[in-house]
């Protein structure tokens, strides 16, 4: 059987005994090129090219740095690793993220731009990163996702850096102590606690915040900086924590409606207010992020306005110069077409 060895992070200070033991000879080792020196300081073991994973003899013996044996390995799914396949992912990831970690460290001490900036001046480019992603998402695009993801994993390894350098924390205890928040809050996974569905999930997560923060009050955790609708959900949740939540998605409903009629009646900024927070208590119920429900309704209409305007455009009419009706029209064809 094909066995994938992973050398470690590419360094030959830091390749495991493990490795070395299953290249000595009489292995048949093949490498891609970018491990051949790695081998070379190591072992008297001179490996054969690599140039199709899927036609090695059954005998072979695969080497490469942690990344590319990882790839490798996903490749060859029948064959044996050497760590296993979880440790190989674990250090392949690991050894990605460090190489991030080290291109923020060199654009913080060689760019003059990274080098003014501060956690003030980077959180709106978070922000505007986080918002990225969920146009990504959005879009069902898996590579302009991963490609989004990237931009939003280097924002938090540029406040990291800043952490590490204030002596404060470092991007490797931000993501310990992340871990162990996590699995703090997931006793159902590690621990003996049971969660049959997601609802009671978040009933034991929610319960575990409260007991943790339990001196920060209901609204714990709640800044006032966020959306108004991402603001107005984790409130929701926060009181819904307590017990203080609508019986059912009819009584919400009930609320929604009884808001609609108070905006009929008296159409101010106020009973809309009420109206749009309604309607995020039934997002709640029905298991939808309204954010997310807005945000692709807000796409659909956009997407039908201008296939409206494209079929205006195809008769010789200009869209943005016809009457309201006559929009209207266009915009219910565009909409029938899409």
């Amino acid at each position: 059987m094909t066995l994938v060895v992973g050398l470690g992070p590419g360094d030959p200070d830091a390749v495991p005994a493990a490795a070395l033991a299953a290249i000595a000879p009489p292995a048949h080792v093949f490498a891609p090129p970018l491990a051949d020196a790695l081998l070379a300081a190591l072992v008297p073991v001179v490996p054969e090219p690599l140039t199709d994973p899927s036609g090695l003899p059954p005998d072979a013996v695969v080497v490469a740095p942690d990344t590319e044996a990882h790839a490798l390995a996903c490749a060859l799914p029948a064959a044996e690793t050497v760590p296993s396949r979880a440790s190989l992912r674990n250090r392949a990831i690991g050894a990605q993220v460090a190489r991030l970690a080290e291109v923020g460290l060199r654009l913080r001490r060689d760019c003059p731009w990274d080098r003014e900036q501060d956690a003030s001046t980077i959180v709106p480019h978070t922000i505007e990163e986080a918002f990225e992603v969920a146009d990504a998402v959005a879009s069902g695009d898996p590579a302009k996702q991963a490609d989004e993801i990237g931009d939003l994993l280097f924002q938090a390894v540029f406040l990291a850096q800043l952490l590490e350098e204030s002596g404060d924390a470092d991007l490797g205890s931000v993501a310990s102590g992340q871990a162990d928040k996590l699995i703090s809050r997931h006793p159902h996974v590690y621990r003996d606690a049971v969660a049959r569905d997601a609802g009671r999930v978040l009933d034991l997560w929610e319960r575990r915040k409260r007991e943790e923060r339990a001196d920060q009050g209901i609204f714990h955790d709640l800044p006032a900086g966020l959306p108004a609708l991402a603001y107005a959900t984790k409130a929701q949740k926060r009181a819904a924590s307590v017990g203080f939540v609508f019986g059912s998605v009819d009584d919400a409903l009930d609320q929604l409606r009884e808001e609609v009629a108070e905006l009929t009646a008296d159409p101010v900024a106020d009973e809309l207010g009420d109206v749009l927070f309604a309607a995020v208590a039934v997002a709640r119920w029905i298991g939808a992020d309204p954010e997310l429900a807005l945000r692709a309704t807000a796409l659909r209409f956009r997407g039908r306005v201008e296939r409206g305007a494209a079929l205006a455009a195809e008769a010789g009419e200009r869209f943005e110069e016809l009457p309201p009706e006559r929009q209207l029209e266009w915009y219910v064809r565009g909409r029938l077409s899409g």
